[in-house]
């Protein structure tokens, strides 16, 4: 039977990898929309087997409207607290009252539920709405992929290209996990197919450490690319927290200072993953760190 999947952030970059990774399967997705916005009708309007659907996350009755007949929410909003804690649990109290029976947080992070109180904002606020989660009369999994393979050649500024560096805290051995985000759309939909997944489903595209990172530029590139150690994991945290004290926008979702935090998370071994079940959904050919550089390096 053609299962139906609401979709909360689909406009976004992730989301919509989630929408067409849904629809290569047996589905029907509906895509929730904020009233005013023209975004999800631009992008999906007329697209077969997605309806869009309007609801204010503050408007209650509309987003039970909204999820009747829908038989699992797959989360994708991305933000701090008003989005994160605020959003999802208005979704989630609107899922249990429209009797959704399954629940997919936008977490698709490294392995937030150890991490040491006041080292990584953003993990934390998954960690505070998963505690509101467990306690729902709804079945609940989390996607845990790592940090996204794709900010190693922007966003995360751990490869240095132009100085021929790879910067490492605290120790370059320290394995670090990654997944692409077309990979982790993937395993999404998959796990939002499937009615017997578990409470967390952990994968990684790829685990590598710094020493390797920098072994890899190397040899795609023909010239020595050397690690630079930046400090401790400890020292990078301290730095996080000044930066976080001169912040202009406390709520700003990715600023410097959060990918700081970031990276003291996976450095520190805090938010390692050690229950990777990559072959859960069936064989796949994972898109490794050492394919994201190479198309880098060859652009």
């Amino acid at each position: 039977m053609t299962t139906t999947v609401l979709v909360a952030g689909a406009t976004g970059d992730l989301g919509g990898r989630i929408v067409g990774s849904l629809l290569d399967h047996d589905t029907r997705v509906r895509v929730l929309t904020r009233p005013g916005s023209s975004s999800a009708t631009e992008q999906y309007g007329g697209t077969d087997r997605v309806e869009v659907v309007t609801a204010a996350y503050t408007d209650h009755a509309a987003l039970v409207a909204a999820l009747t007949d829908v038989e699992v929410v797959v989360s994708a909003v991305s933000g701090t607290r008003s989005v994160i804690v605020d959003a999802q649990t208005a979704l989630l109290a609107a899922a249990v009252e429209a009797g959704v029976p399954r629940f997919i947080p936008s977490d698709y992070s490294a392995d937030y539920r150890s991490i040491t109180p006041g080292t990584n904002r953003n993990f934390e606020l998954r960690r505070e709405f998963a505690a509101t989660l467990d306690a729902a009369p709804i079945r609940a999994t989390s996607v845990l992929n790592g940090a996204f393979a794709d900010m190693l050649t922007g966003q995360a500024p751990m490869i240095l290209f132009d100085r021929r560096r790879v910067l490492f805290w605290s120790s370059a051995d320290q394995v670090l996990d990654f997944t692409t985000k077309d990979d982790v759309a993937r395993v999404t939909a998959a796990a939002a197919l499937d009615p017997n997944a578990p409470r967390v489903v952990e994968v990684a595209g790829d685990q590598v450490t710094a020493r390797s990172v920098a072994d890899t530029m190397s040899r795609l590139t023909g010239m020595p690319f050397r690690l630079q150690w930046a400090g401790t994991a400890t020292t990078l945290s301290g730095m996080a927290k000044v930066g976080r004290r001169l912040s202009k926008d406390p709520d700003e979702p990715f600023p410097a200072w959060q990918g700081m935090q970031y990276f003291v998370s996976m450095f520190s071994g805090e938010a390692e993953l050690h229950h990777v079940d990559n072959d859960r959904y069936g064989p796949h050919t994972w898109t490794t760190v050492e394919d994201v550089l190479a198309a880098h390096v060859a652009a």
